[in-house]
């Protein structure tokens, strides 16, 4: 009886511990419909216009232009960027591209998704993802591994005839994310995340609130800097069951306590 107390308490522990971890592998849920979100882009990575992920930013523009968006991403998320492209009634063939850069301008590659795609004469749309691999919270400085801060949608045709030049194009660009949590925690953080202007503010400025980075917008719940993740969970976890596991061990194996040959009650 004794060991099947130690079992039962050993699923229960298990079961409340997996219960917020499993939370945290959820989708991020998506933004209100507010009206909040921007319905023009930026033309430049300075001038990108800033989304929370969740909304679903529109823009109009012409076939040729560069168009820009900006978003932050955290340390465990997986950020998956969609565009969808709607197309004038007449147009010959056209290869769109949609692009991600990270707060130092690198290109991040898309662990999949289709970020280009060619658009047939008459096609309505086109539609292109990019899902990014994990944010992580800490990095090599030669590595080019996705880190928390800013992150740069860039929309654009790569292979437009010179006929389609200036043609007008309604564009929608959407940024959700997947916790991925504690299997993708690193031992280290930034100090600052990577939102540009953020590293050349003196201490007066970063006291002064109306002081503006270059990027204003950052997580709903701020930048966690990696400090908690569902591998603390668990650790505790296998800590509580290894402590169980030792207790039944004991129970099953120390016996009655009677030397072998005495009888009971002797």
């Amino acid at each position: 009886m004794r060991v099947t107390h130690v079992v039962s308490a050993a699923l229960l522990t298990l079961g409340l511990a997996a219960a917020p971890a499993a939370a945290d592998s959820s989708p991020s849920p998506s933004a209100s419909a507010d009206g909040g979100a921007p319905t023009a882009a930026g033309t430049s990575f300075r001038t990108a216009a800033e989304i929370e992920q969740g909304q679903q930013a529109t823009a109009n523009g012409s076939a040729g232009d560069y168009l820009y968006w900006s978003f932050p991403a955290d340390a465990g998320q997986r950020p998956t960027v969609k565009a969808t492209v709607k197309l004038p009634d007449t147009h010959a063939a056209q290869t769109w591209q949609l692009d991600v850069y990270d707060g130092l301008r690198r290109r991040q590659a898309c662990q999949y998704g289709a970020n280009t795609r060619t658009a047939a004469q008459g096609t309505a749309s086109v539609e292109l993802a990019c899902t990014l691999r994990t944010v992580r919270a800490w990095s090599e400085t030669w590595a080019n591994d996705p880190l928390p801060g800013t992150y740069y949608v860039r929309l654009t045709v790569v292979n437009v005839p010179t006929s389609d030049l200036g043609l007008t194009v309604d564009t929608e660009v959407r940024v959700d994310s997947k916790d991925i949590g504690g299997s993708a925690a690193v031992d280290g953080s930034l100090a600052e995340p990577l939102v540009p202007g953020v590293a050349v503010r003196s201490e007066a400025e970063e006291e002064d609130s109306s002081s503006a980075v270059l990027s204003s917008i950052e997580p709903d719940d701020g930048w966690s800097s990696g400090w908690w993740s569902d591998r603390w969970v668990w650790t505790g976890v296998g800590g509580v069951l290894a402590a169980l596991a030792g207790i039944g061990g004991y129970a099953l194996t120390r016996g009655s306590g009677r030397p072998r040959g005495v009888p009971p009650g002797a």
